[in-house]
């Protein structure tokens, strides 16, 4: 109860090591496309084993034939092997390196793009719960964990697996007695890489959601950096990632703890056997039927056992740091995708809208966000929506794009039901200009172009000239063609307005959505933005969300929406009539 630490079953231990070998046995399936090279660097790595334990094969020759003066010619040529062994182990170490870093490489590249195809296909509901930090943190970091898996784990274990076996064949073909001694050990450190283990893939999990919050909450404050001076909250902030940060290094020191006791533990133990075999070397008659150069060759390769086990045993912690990684992986990509719930392809709408008696509550939530919505348009017809901040107006919009699912009701185009069309039909039909807009780091005409990509120059022009683009664009060093940084980070708010609006009116959708799309705006920019914006919607269908109501004042209808409900529809006129929510809205406006 005082650390707050919870005790794993067995059962929970068990399910914990099945996860781990089924996440293992994914991995493989990921370097399956590699196979022919992983089994070449494996060929290589058992190579370069092979030659470390050939050179040491005639060690007790080297004592007992050459040293001694009984073979001249084992001295003769004793130079030659030596060159020639280090020659085949050189490059047998070198493509078991440069193959596996491959496989390694492309295999997390491979899943690198699967994780972003996957995290852009995942609906608007799991962003908007997901912190953009800890999926920045799956596809760079928890990726990287996994490079040490594939590469440098699988290369320790072959190659130290492979001359720790060559070692123990070489004791038992010279002398069985002596080398027995030496695994009494085995079953002990057995017991101790399985105790390692489970600390290390306990650790390795904390471990990748600590560095989450890290990349979280450093994003968060980058983003917001301006806010933070702003209002003096740099110690505030700074304290706040000062914990974030110093639970992240206390998780990395026990991963060092366990990994730093568990080596020198196992290295003491095998002292103690090769200390047993130097002792019972002392006793009469047991080392009689032995010559120098077998005894000497035997105590070398215990001695040589000592670090491919220790080798052995941290490849243990990057097996499971890459595991634990790997499993935070296949976990996000075992995720739902947004579903496709309808099969109608639908070209082009003809612009009519009807929405009857929706309902929305978000996920996990009971109060309605949207309570019995009701309206139709008209081809050409603009609708506005007006409301305070929170009473569910932008909800209203993201229906229509489908990023959420009405629970009650129905939203029908043409008289087709929304849930019946395909999602990328369905969104084709909407030019959508939000007070957020969001621009990307490449040229000012990529970004215009970015919903019609195969735009031509000339098309690209006429919309940025009708959204008063070309007026700050011309002053730019290259024109259309400069890139206008992070975000649109080297415009003004007004700029980057009138750059979505242009991005809109070349997208020619039946459906024009604008979310406060004229607030960032100066008064001249917004008297020639809105004459754009009347030429624009006179073919289409447009859905307006507004403060200001100067600008919706010619609407065909406006819906006063107050927590969910409309109090209130009609047109501008009507609504004045009515002396309601409405006038009392325009009039404190009118005031201002």
């Amino acid at each position: 109860m005082g650390n707050g630490s919870k005790e794993v079953s067995p059962a929970e231990q068990h399910v914990t090591e099945l996860n781990t070998w089924l996440n293992f046995k994914r991995l493989i399936r990921h370097a399956f496309p590699y196979r022919a090279a992983s089994f070449f660097a494996i060929f290589c790595m058992l190579g370069y084993a092979s030659i470390d334990v050939y050179f040491l094969s005639k060690l007790p020759a080297l004592i007992d034939e050459g040293l001694t003066g009984k073979n001249p010619e084992f001295m003769k040529w004793a130079p030659l092997f030596v060159i020639v062994c280090f020659i085949l182990r050189g490059t047998f170490h070198f493509l078991s390196n440069y193959c596996l870093a491959w496989v390694g490489n492309n295999v997390v590249a491979d899943l690198r793009q699967k994780i972003f195809k996957h995290v852009m296909a995942m609906p608007v509901a799991f962003h908007d719960s997901t912190s953009t930090g800890t999926l920045i943190s799956k596809l760079t970091f928890d990726t990287e964990q996994v490079l040490q898996a594939v590469s440098k784990s699988l290369l320790t274990l072959v190659q130290q697996g492979g001359f720790v076996i060559g070692l123990l064949f070489l004791m038992f073909w010279e002398s069985w007695q002596l080398s027995a001694i030496f695994l009494v050990i085995t079953p002990i450190i057995a017991v101790i890489v399985t105790i390692v283990s489970k600390r290390f893939r306990k650790i390795s999990k904390n471990i990748q959601n600590a560095m989450g919050e890290v990349t979280s909450a450093a994003e968060q404050t980058f983003n917001g950096h301006k806010v933070v001076i702003t209002f003096d909250g740099q110690e505030r902030e700074n304290d706040r990632f000062y914990q974030i940060n110093k639970h992240n290094r206390q998780q990395r020191m026990k991963m060092v703890t366990a990994k730093s006791a568990s080596v020198p533990i196992i290295q003491i133990i095998a002292s103690f056997a090769l200390a047993f075999v130097l002792y019972v070397a002392t006793l009469d008659g047991f080392v009689d039927s032995l010559t120098p150069g077998v005894f000497m060759g035997v105590v070398t390769y215990m001695t040589m056992l000592l670090r491919p086990l220790k080798l052995l045993t941290n490849v243990n912690n990057e097996f499971q740091r890459g595991m634990a990684a790997s499993s935070s992986i296949f976990e996000l990509l075992d995720k739902q995708p947004e579903q496709e719930s309808g099969d109608k392809v639908l070209e082009q709408s003809q612009g009519a809208l009807t929405v009857r008696n929706v309902s929305f509550a978000y996920p996990n939530e009971e109060k309605l966000t949207l309570d019995n919505i009701s309206f139709h348009a008209n081809t050409g017809d603009t609708i506005a929506l007006v409301g305070r901040s929170g009473s569910g107006k932008s909800t209203l919009t993201s229906l229509l794009l489908r990023f959420y699912q009405a629970q009650k009701g129905e939203i029908l185009i043409d008289d087709t039901d929304i849930s019946t069309l395909t999602i990328k039909s369905l969104r084709r039909q909407f030019a959508y200009v939000s007070q957020q807009v969001v621009l990307f780091n490449d040229s000012l005409a990529n970004n215009i172009a970015y919903a019609k990509p195969e735009a031509s120059r000339e098309e690209i022009i006429a919309v940025a000239k009708k959204a008063h683009v070309l007026e700050f664009a011309d002053k730019l060093p290259q024109g259309l063609d400069t890139n206008i940084g992070d975000n649109g980070a080297l415009l003004s708010g007004g700029q980057r307005q009138r750059v979505a609006i242009a991005r809109a009116l070349l997208c020619d959708a039946p459906f024009l959505i604008l979310d406060e799309a004229t607030s960032a705006l100066d008064t001249e920019s917004e008297r020639h933005i809105q004459d754009a914006l009347t030429e624009l919607q006179q073919q289409r269908t447009s859905i307006i969300i507004a403060h200001r109501l100067s600008t919706i004042e010619s609407a065909t209808n406006i819906l006063v929406i107050d927590q969910g409900k409309v109090i209130e529809q009609g047109n501008h006129e009507v609504l004045l009539a009515k002396d309601g929510a409405y006038a009392q809205l325009h009039k404190f406006q009118f005031a201002q």
